[in-house]
């Protein structure tokens, strides 16, 4: 009799998948596809691409199954490939055209709020995809993946001193470029 995959730990169900068990991995999809595409997506700014980035994630973690150690933790693993598929898809991607213009926003009385909170975010979003590539990675998993030092030196396959040095010149030119909000 088959156990409940809900209960199955991340590491039973990479054994499983490394025996074909399509159960598994479909279990292992559901409970990280929305987390995949969110890793994705802070990388790389587009939903679109970021979709196309965890599928991809999910068929190299489908083919490295068998090669799979429980060492680090099954998430930190999933980390790491999708960490170097951001890099590749970046690496490989050609600027993409558009002819349409986003339509204006509704005047609501929040309107105006509305919008300058976008503007705010979107300002943000602009200084950290400015960022080079290591130092965005770094910063979008402390902050926004709550990962520790040791983990990011882990998934970036850096040393610790070096994920430190990373985040503290990150830190440092987002602060140089967000610096005219503080004054506003």
């Amino acid at each position: 009799m088959r156990p409940n995959l809900a209960r199955v730990s991340d590491d039973e169900l990479m054994e499983a998948i490394a025996k074909d068990d399509l159960g598994a991995f479909d279990e292992i999809i559901r409970r990280y596809q929305h987390f995949a595409w969110r890793v994705a997506y802070r990388f790389l700014g587009d939903s679109m691409e970021a979709e196309d980035v965890a599928q991809e994630a999910f068929l190299r973690l489908f083919k490295a199954a068998p090669r799979y150690r429980a060492m680090a933790g099954f998430r930190t693993y999933l980390y790491s490939i999708l960490y170097r598929l951001c890099i590749d898809y970046k690496k490989h991607k050609q600027p993409t055209y558009t002819d349409t213009i986003s339509d204006m926003p509704a005047s609501f009385p929040d309107a105006v709020e509305d919008l300058i909170s976008e503007e705010l975010g979107m300002e943000v979003r602009r200084a950290l995809y400015g960022l080079p590539l290591n130092q965005r990675t770094a910063i979008v998993l402390k902050h926004h993946e709550g990962l520790s030092y040791a983990e990011i030196s882990q998934v970036m396959d850096i040393t610790i001193k070096s994920v430190e040095m990373l985040i503290h010149r990150a830190r440092e030119k987002l602060q140089r470029q967000l610096a005219h909000l503080k004054k506003a």
